[in-house]
């Protein structure tokens, strides 16, 4: 008896098994669930502390098994409700192939009053449940198939069950029926009603109370503030005497080995610079092919170029040509409003390059912590100063036999202090050019790589368009070709579409949703038509490109000329004629209209910037000869110059301001003097520009040699905005550059620097 009740025990401690609800619900209809001995199998709905999570537990009987033999056939009935039809009586013989007849009574021989009906058996909606799960519809019987009456109120369900006969239900040792005790995880607000049906039938309720997780929820908060609290005492206890918290730890991060994947092979259009950097690649390979002869690398090299050439991924490509790890941080990481914080972060990143040689430590944008000391504003005490001169001391406190090598970039090394350039510390100076058109073309190659181009496209012709760019505008230029190319739903990017991007980077995009009158396109067409005439006129300028009344950027109209190849000298005669061209629009309105407007602003100011460069900078003036008035005309930089004097008396001013003046009349003079003599071209091309909008050179060259063009452009199609609302913003704005004085100038004249 003792073993009896211990075996007993054991099954009921045996874990349960985890069903389903679906799977719950099939035993529920075949009537498996024990319900009848609550005291020995309890059913069980339990409840947590919210109500919406509901455990219902229980035994359950196994499935019956059916052997051979002929089953009984039985036939059935079940009244219902009309509202049931849609419900549960619908969901449950919706997989039969049940008839449907809808009629006004039910049949008479179906009722418990004829003959026939008397020998039906009625079910009740566990039963007809019952049968269902368990398969013993015979649907397709021939003594009464599956028929579904409807009148407008009731419903009559009649068929035939076929009942197979099964074995006995397995027993155990003590003649006790084999249960498996079960457990089904669900929600009340998924069944809820399901769930109120069971609770109907027998199953105990039940709810727990987590006593154990409210103590925790309630002492919880008060747990976490102790413990931040014994935390950043903790951290305050260590970090004394090194700064407060970890301020002085160095913000470097590390590029690794499987990190860094830059090589010079993704470096293009600066050879020279990668040539020279080469040996610093050889010293982290084999530091004893240097040391055997006496010779060491340089313990420093500063990178000095213009924003956008390269500096930082040259560096990124020599520590990933070395593989070996790389140190990134800005010069202005180091600087903070705690005294110490910097000088603390330069020696910490010593130390951290020390321990990772060989290795590469790149400080970007140098001149934030580099600046003159003791000069301008500031004083010689602050945060900064104390900063460089811990780097100084560092740089001279270690050896390159470590392996660490310091690398810098900036844009002004003019401002750096002059102790942080001597020999010894940078000893090295790299100059990161801009790249010449053979670079651009590399550069153009590196890039294009990441997109699809077409077969035809030619770099070479994009890399001449594009001078004085840089290796940032040139990757933006691919982007946006294949952006462009995107757009407009093409399969690879064409030269169409570089050229684009070209415009769009350098000069921005077109504004063809700009509402002018047109009063002012003529305005505008005569305007641009007068620096196009000059272009294609004039020897000593450079090519004319295109020439366009279309809005882009912030020009009502443009012409572009572009150099057929890169130039490094200035010629007097090329700035004589560059004024010419840039009087052209002023000179044109006045021949056509006689009147002149503030659209030639921008040519008033660019006039005068390169005459007086001419006159004060490259003395290009027989009046006042070969002397350098002003000292360049840079901006006054505070960190280094309070104020700068003018190295010239009044009276020299006056010949400079009169020599200035004369360049410029005698530039207008001979622009109204050409134009007057082409009047008749002058007409002809901007009349095209009224009706194509833009004209390339080789239609100027046509209508200035032959008074019309061989190959006319198609003419330009309304833009398609995306919303209306944009439209009228974009209206708006326009409206508001217009009525600016300085606003966008319909007359200037874009193109390369003096």
């Amino acid at each position: 008896m003792i073993l009896g009740i211990a075996f007993f025990n054991r099954s009921l401690n045996a874990k349960p098994e985890a069903l389903s609800y679906t799977e719950f619900q099939d035993i529920w209809d075949k009537q498996l669930v024990v319900t009848d001995q609550p005291n020995r199998y309890p059913f069980k709905v339990i409840t947590g502390e919210t109500g919406l999570d509901v455990t219902v537990s229980g035994w359950r009987r196994p499935e019956p098994e059916f052997v051979e033999g002929s089953p009984e056939t039985e036939e059935f009935r079940y009244f219902f409700g009309r509202e049931a039809l849609e419900g549960e009586i619908n969901d449950l013989i919706a997989d039969l192939p049940v008839r449907q007849r809808l009629v006004e009574g039910f049949p008479a021989d179906l009722l418990n009053d004829s003959a026939e009906g008397a020998g039906m058996k009625d079910y009740s909606l566990k039963d007809l449940r019952k049968q269902v799960a368990l398969g013993n519809i015979d649907a397709d019987s021939g003594v009464r198939p599956l028929t579904l009456y409807r009148t407008a109120s009731d419903g009559l369900l009649v068929g035939t069950a076929s009942i197979k006969p099964t074995a006995p239900a397995p027993v155990g040792e003590d003649g006790r029926p084999e249960l498996t005790q079960f457990r089904v995880e669900t929600s009340m607000a998924l069944h809820g009603n399901e769930l109120s049906e069971l609770l109907d039938q027998k199953a105990v309720y039940d709810r727990v109370d987590n006593f154990l997780g409210k103590a925790i929820m309630t002492f919880l908060p008060v747990l976490l503030i102790v413990l931040l609290l014994f935390f950043l005492f903790r951290q305050q206890m260590k970090a004394a005497g090194r700064g407060a918290m970890s301020f002085g730890k160095s913000k470097a991060r590390l590029l690794t080995r499987d990190t860094n994947k830059v090589t010079f092979k993704d470096v293009a259009g600066i050879q020279e610079a990668k040539e020279e950097l080469w040996e610093i690649v050889d010293f982290l390979r084999d530091p004893r092919k240097f040391q055997k002869l006496g010779g060491s690398i340089p313990k420093g090299v500063l990178m000095v170029g213009p924003p956008g050439t390269g500096k930082t991924l040259l560096a990124r490509a020599i520590a990933g040509e070395a593989d070996v790890p790389f140190f990134s941080i800005s010069g202005s990481d180091f600087v903070e409003m705690f005294v110490g914080v910097g000088a603390s972060r330069v020696r910490d990143m010593f130390e951290q390059g020390k321990k990772h040689a060989p290795c590469l430590v790149f400080i970007d944008e140098i001149d934030a912590v580099g600046r003159h000391r003791g000069h301008g504003l500031g004083g010689g005490h602050d945060e900064r100063e104390q900063t460089l001169n811990q780097l100084l001391v560092e740089m001279d406190g270690f050896d390159t036999q470590e392996g660490v090598i310091i690398i810098a970039a900036t844009n002004r090394p003019d401002v750096l202090d002059p102790a942080l350039l001597r020999p010894g510390r940078f000893d090295r100076q790299v100059t990161v050019s801009l790249p010449d058109v053979k670079g651009r073309e590399e550069i153009l190659g590196v890039h294009s790589k990441k997109i699809k181009l077409a077969p035809e496209t030619d770099l070479g012709v994009i890399a001449r368009g594009t001078p004085g760019f840089s290796g940032a505008e040139l990757a933006n230029l691919i982007n946006e070709a294949a952006l462009l190319a995107a757009r407009k739903g093409l399969n690879a990017v064409t030269l169409v579409e570089m050229e684009e991007a070209r415009d769009k980077v350098r000069w921005g995009r077109e504004r063809r949703s700009l509402a002018l009158s047109e009063e002012e396109k003529k305005t505008t067409a005569y305007h641009e038509a007068g620096h196009a005439l000059l272009l294609a006129t004039l020897t000593h300028t450079d090519p004319l490109h295109k020439v366009t009344i279309i809005p882009r950027g912030p020009y009502l109209g443009a012409a572009f000329h572009l150099p057929k190849e890169d130039k490094y000298h200035f010629h007097k005669l090329q700035g004589l004629e560059q004024l010419i061209v840039t009087m052209g629009g002023r000179v044109a309105e006045e021949i056509v209209f006689g009147d002149v407007t503030s659209g030639a602003s921008g040519d008033i100011r660019q006039a005068t910037h390169l005459a007086r460069k001419m006159v004060c900078e490259w003395g290009m003036s027989d009046e006042l000869g070969m002397v350098e008035y002003g000292e360049g005309e840079g901006e006054v930089f505070l960190a280094r110059d309070i104020s700068r004097n003018r190295n010239y008396s009044e009276s020299t001013a006056q010949k400079i301001d009169a020599e200035i003046k004369r360049i410029i009349d005698r530039a207008y003079a001979d622009a109204k003097r050409i134009l007057l003599e082409k009047r008749d071209k002058l007409e002809l091309i901007a009349e095209a520009l009224l009706e194509f909008e833009t004209l390339d050179a080789n239609h100027i060259k046509d209508i200035i040699e032959h008074g019309e063009m061989k190959d006319p452009p198609s003419v330009p199609k309304p833009p398609s905005l995306p919303d209306e609302p944009l439209k009228k913003k974009e209206s708006e704005k326009a409206g508001d550059e217009e009525e600016d004085d300085d606003g966008p100038l319909p007359g200037t004249v874009v193109g390369q620097p003096a």
